[in-house]
């Protein structure tokens, strides 16, 4: 493992509110925020482990930086299948009508790209399972608007996480940056973290 940094530099690469509040947690406030302009679609037949750690290993490596690039990429899968942004209510009452009363996964990778060159990657794997959702509870979600750009077209950090009846994994990897892999990430590249 690498000499800790008194003052590591890391810019975040993600424009994610959730991500730079998470990060927070362990005590790093990144030195910059460059999101990564990347296509986010996924390739025929890509499974969804392959395609989120493709998509945050593609995101880490495209931000122009002399610094740490941290980059994370989130999905929510049923099976095979990867469930999509929603982007419209629509949309979103898919998702929710198809995650009713089911198991779903879902997967954050996270990548940290060195100055060197470098390149650290994880995975985290969270199963989730929401309570069968009545017609009304998932119009009263969408009421909230929180759906709005959320992978599955829920957010667990707010209205939906009384709809889920339990979890298994990272708490922090449904919302958006794994903290544990994360700090694992950091730590192994010389940040200091307690």
């Amino acid at each position: 493992m690498a000499e800790p940094q008194s003052n590591p530099v890391l810019v975040l690469a993600s424009a994610s509110p959730r991500r730079r509040e998470l990060i927070a947690r362990l005590g790093i406030t990144p030195s910059g925020i460059i999101p990564a302009n990347i296509d986010e679609t996924p390739l025929p037949q890509e499974l969804p482990r392959v395609y989120v750690t493709r998509m945050a290993r593609e995101k880490a490596l495209v931000v122009a930086s002399d610094a740490h690039v941290l980059a994370g990429d989130t999905v929510v899968a049923l099976g095979r299948r990867i469930l999509p942004k929603a982007e419209d209510e629509a949309t979103a009452r898919r998702c929710l009508a198809l995650m009713s009363g089911r198991r779903h996964r879902v997967l954050s990778a996270v990548a940290l790209r060195s100055p060197d060159g470098t390149l650290r990657e994880r995975l985290s794997e969270t199963i989730v399972r929401f309570k069968p959702l009545s017609v009304a509870e998932i119009d009263g979600y969408l009421a909230s608007g929180e759906w709005h750009g959320k992978a599955g077209g829920y957010a667990i950090q707010g209205h939906a996480e009384s709809l889920i009846a339990w979890i298994s994994g990272s708490h922090s990897g449904v919302v958006g940056l794994p903290l544990f892999e994360t700090r694992a990430l950091l730590r192994a590249a010389g940040f200091a973290i307690t």
